[in-house]
């Protein structure tokens, strides 16, 4: 399973860049406004940290107001993937953007048969949030299973981007429920990576090592 960053902190993305986890970027108009600085210029610094998709998300809600926000977004370097509201001006502007070859992210995606007319449109990745349904007591995670039984039926290749992550057990499930990708704040991002059992031994192993008195180099 694929690892975007969902952020718009520059520090958060040059921290983990490098690791070799970072396989994306998302962004959303809440975090650019989190973030307190211009859109275009904050989507400009991370195309040049990273040369992995970096979702840009269009403002206008009409079908042309879409496609001319999205000229000005996939101006910016060749990795951004323009990101669209699962609605219908959405998904018809998937559509026009997918035929002239431009990546796209349908956001905001709550069932399956939302999910299934944004891979008849052709998009590149498809947003589903488990986090929001979880909150109004669904199963965002049975959505994630839905998805995946749906696309594999017809073979789609439209992308599952498991969205709205809040906790680690979210991104173990997800991978298990077979998407593709997961966005993750960084915050849990760092949760992935730590275990207690880890801690325990690892303090173990350095006491022992110092009672021997030996050094590698």
């Amino acid at each position: 399973m694929k690892f975007f960053i969902d952020t718009a902190e520059i520090a958060e993305i040059e921290k983990w860049a490098p690791t070799g986890f970072l396989d994306g970027v998302t962004t959303n108009p809440s975090l650019i406004k989190k973030s307190g600085r211009d859109m275009i210029e904050v989507i400009t610094q991370i195309c040049e940290i990273t040369d992995t998709p970096v979702s840009a998300e269009v403002a206008a809600l009409d079908y042309e107001g879409m496609l001319k926000e999205a000229e000005v977004l996939k101006k910016i370097a060749p990795n951004v993937c323009i990101k669209l509201p699962t609605t219908m001006a959405g998904l018809h502007a998937c559509s026009t953007l997918t035929k002239q070859g431009v990546n796209t992210n349908l956001t905001l995606c709550f069932s399956a048969n939302q999910a299934l007319l944004v891979a008849k449109a052709g998009a590149t990745y498809v947003s589903p949030f488990i986090g929001r349904l979880d909150d109004i007591n669904l199963d965002g995670m049975q959505l994630i299973e839905d998805i995946r039984t749906i696309y594999d039926n017809y073979g789609f290749e439209t992308q599952i981007l498991a969205a709205s992550i809040r906790t680690p057990n979210h991104v173990s499930d997800a991978a298990l429920a077979g998407a593709d990708v997961a966005t993750i704040p960084a915050s849990t991002l760092e949760k992935l990576v730590h275990h207690p059992l880890t801690d325990k031994g690892l303090e173990g192993f350095v006491k022992d090592w110092a009672s021997t008195g030996q050094s590698i180099l």
